[in-house]
């Protein structure tokens, strides 16, 4: 599992915030291509300065954490839209602390993850106008927001990942980015800890690696000691990592050019 269901966004960076306050996200259900229904939480920044970010939770799906890190998004100039994975299989209801997420995170493909993404991309663009767009995962959806950038047609100019699941380890619902990473076309920000058994140092190298030989810009940064799901306010011991971390995501998508 990726962050206990208490967990909450760190705060942003001193400086980074563009609104005083938050910006308070809007639950929506949409409808996909191939007709599901999937809950969304969608926050609209008052002063948009940056692509809009299409967030891809971890394992649990959407619930608070992502709600609010949306918000999060929209204080620093960013449109933002966090998508639920289990439209298909659990309904578009709000879930508590004791849904179990396991047989569902099974269900998915990567074929419907792809397909409620470009829907949540295009309802971000239909509320917001929001024209350059770039996707933000964890764990699950940190592996799902990396292999994003290999298909042209969701529409997105760059992918973010934190510890983002990289080896398929026989799972067909997740990409396999120990082998396939050269097929990503879009640039990448990898963020990873150091002190993680899942995400082993010679998988990150060799997602670095393809990334390479695609000759795609890429950004691979690894936090000594952290553990996998560091980006919690609650971990205060890895809250300089995380400070770091936000900052490098706000310049990554601020290098994006923006289209008046």
């Amino acid at each position: 599992m990726c962050f206990e269901f208490d967990a909450r966004p760190p705060e942003l960076p001193d400086g980074r915030a563009v609104i005083a306050g938050g910006a308070a996200a809007e639950s929506l259900i949409l409808t996909a291509a191939d007709g599901n229904r999937f809950a969304a939480a969608l926050a609209e920044s008052p002063e948009p300065s940056g692509p809009g970010v299409v967030i891809l939770p971890d394992v649990r799906g959407l619930y608070r954490f992502y709600v609010e890190l949306a918000e999060r998004f929209a204080a620093a100039g960013h449109h933002a839209i966090a998508f639920d994975y289990f439209g298909r299989t659990a309904g578009a209801e709000a879930r508590d602390e004791g849904f179990d997420w396991k047989p569902h995170v099974a269900a998915t493909t990567v074929e419907g993850v792809h397909t409620d993404l470009a829907a949540a991309r295009e309802a971000l663009a239909e509320r917001t106008g929001a024209s350059q767009f770039a996707s933000v995962g964890f764990c699950f959806g940190g592996g799902h927001s990396f292999w994003a950038g290999s298909n042209e047609g969701l529409g997105l100019d760059a992918v973010v990942g934190f510890y983002g699941a990289l080896n398929a380890k026989d799972r067909p619902n997740r990409p396999d980015l120990v082998e396939h990473s050269d097929q990503i076309k879009l640039p990448v920000l990898g963020l990873f800890g150091g002190d993680d058994p899942n995400i082993p140092p010679a998988d990150i190298a060799a997602f670095d690696a393809g990334l390479e030989r695609a000759g795609v810009e890429h950004e691979i940064v690894t936090y000594p000691g952290a553990p996998h799901s560091f980006f919690d306010r609650k971990q205060e011991e890895f809250a300089e990592a995380s400070s770091d971390a936000w900052t490098r995501v706000l310049d990554f998508l601020a290098a994006e050019p923006v289209e008046a």
